[in-house]
C-alpha cells in the first residue's frame, strides 16, 4: 500500500489523476457540510485524520511498494460519513507526500486503493444494515464496527493485489505467499480497532458520530 515510483504508463496516470479529479468535485458537492455545525464536530473530523495518518506511519514493508499498514477508514466512514471520510483520507494522503513519506505521482491511485475502496465496503455495509436490519446497538458495533474493518482491510488488500498483478510489478506467486495472506492478520486487528473506537465514541462521544444516533439505535423498546 502506499506506492511509490513510476508503475504506470504516463497515460493511464493522466487517466487516474482525471478520475480522481471528477471524485473530488463529487466528495465536495455531495459532503454533508451542514452536518459539521459546530467547532467540536470540525475538530473530531481533522482530529480523526491526524490519528490516521500516525497509524499508517506504522507499516511494515515486505518489499517495496509491498506495505502493511492499519487503514482506519472504517472508523472515519461510520464518524462522518462516505463523503467527509473520503476528503479526510485525502488530507492523510497530502500530509503524508507534504512529509516525503507518501509519494505525489502516485496520490490519486494511493486515494483509490487506500480510501475510494475501504471507505465505500464500509458505507455499503452500512446502508445494507439500515435497510435490512432492525436498528440495533450491538448490530451497529459488531456488524458495521467489527466485520466493517474486517471486509474493508481485505477489499483494499485485494484491489493492491491485483493492482500489482495487473501492472505486472510483482508475479502473482510472490503476491499470494509473501503479500496477501498478512491480510487476513491485518483485518483481525482492523476488525478489532474499528471496533473498541467506535464503541468508546458511542459511549462517551456520540457527537462525534454522525451515522449514529441515540434516538434510533438506543431507543426504548416495549
Amino acid at each position: 500500500m502506499n506506492l511509490h515510483g513510476e508503475l504506470l504508463p504516463s497515460d493511464i496516470y493522466g487517466l487516474i489523476w482525471l478520475l480522481a479529479a471528477l471524485g473530488l468535485l463529487a466528495c465536495f458537492r455531495r459532503a454533508p457540510w451542514a452536518q459539521l455545525t459546530d467547532v467540536a464536530k470540525i475538530n473530531a473530523w481533522l482530529g480523526a485524520s491526524i490519528v490516521v495518518a500516525a497509524i499508517w506511519l506504522l507499516k511494515a514493508g515486505v518489499r517495496p511498494n509491498l506495505d502493511l499498514h492499519l487503514l482506519g477508514a472504517t472508523a472515519l466512514t461510520l464518524m462522518v460519513g462516505l463523503y467527509l471520510a473520503l476528503l479526510g483520507l485525502l488530507l492523510v494522503l497530502l500530509a503524508l507526500a507534504w512529509l516525503g513519506v507518501g509519494d505525489w505521482q502516485n496520490l490519486a491511485l494511493n486515494w483509490l486503493l487506500l480510501a475510494w475502496i475501504p471507505v465505500w465496503i464500509s458505507h455499503a455495509l452500512l446502508r445494507i444494515c439500515q435497510r435490512n436490519l432492525p436498528p440495533n446497538y450491538f448490530i451497529y458495533i459488531f456488524v458495521n464496527a467489527f466485520l466493517g474493518g474486517a471486509l474493508a482491510m481485505l477489499a483494499s488488500g485485494a484491489g493492491s493485489g491485483l493492482f500489482h498483478w495487473l501492472a505486472q510489478t510483482y508475479p502473482a506467486d510472490v503476491l499470494l505467499e509473501e503479500y496477501l495472506p498478512f491480510y487476513l492478520l491485518l483485518a483481525f486487528s482492523e476488525a478489532f480497532s474499528t471496533g473498541m473506537a467506535l464503541t468508546m465514541f458511542v459511549v462517551y462521544r456520540p457527537q462525534w458520530v454522525m451515522t449514529f444516533d441515540d434516538a434510533v439505535y438506543l431507543r426504548k423498546r416495549h
